[in-house]
């Protein structure tokens, strides 16, 4: 087994331990398990020469993602922000720690870790690359169900927002994406 490999492994088993659930099939799944696989699945299709930096990066964006709980920050648009922000700080220490249990050098754990802290993110092309999975796994797997919660408004915003964070190429990738007609549909009054 690469040393590749067992770092994604190690990333799996934690994420396995996700006491939040998503139905796929029928099949009750880690939530964080199952968004770490799409977003190495999206890297693969898009971006198959991606570094093992991003791999890495890539599958350990939400590791043990439950460990911060939202409701630990305040309500509003600040503590969210602040949220997040500590939810990439702990991601990236979780998975540098990881690529150092299995060898990787300091320098390439700490690339990982910078990537998943999304720093210099439209001058970092791997860090922008995350940006851009996250992005096309929000529009393929997680979209229908908060378009679904949200008054169109808020979800035209979302989308907006969304569109600014990606690359021109993640937004060519996301236009080549076959959405259901209705959230086709948000997107086009999105970019109108």
């Amino acid at each position: 087994m690469t040393q590749l490999q067992k770092v994604l492994d190690a990333i799996d088993t934690i994420n396995k331990a996700d006491i939040n659930t998503t139905i796929v099939d029928g099949i009750s799944q880690p939530k964080e398990l199952l968004y770490g696989q799409y977003m190495t699945a999206c890297l693969e299709k898009y971006w198959p020469d991606a570094s093992e930096n991003l791999q890495v990066a890539v599958r350990a964006q939400h590791v043990k993602r439950w460990h911060l709980k939202r409701t630990d920050f305040a309500i509003g648009k600040k503590g969210y922000l602040t949220w997040r922000k500590e939810l990439g700080i702990f991601h990236a220490a979780t998975a540098k720690a990881l690529m150092l249990e299995h060898g990787y050098s300091e320098n390439a754990a700490e690339t990982s870790a910078t990537i998943i802290r999304k720093e210099n993110l439209k001058s970092n092309s791997e860090s922008q690359t995350l940006e851009d999975v996250a992005c096309l796994v929000f529009l393929q797997y997680y979209f229908d169900a908060l378009a679904a919660k949200h008054k169109e408004e808020k979800i035209i915003r979302i989308l907006q927002l969304t569109w600014r964070k990606m690359s021109t190429q993640g937004q060519e990738i996301a236009l080549s994406l076959t959405l259901p007609p209705h959230l086709a549909q948000l997107v086009v009054k999105a970019l109108a």
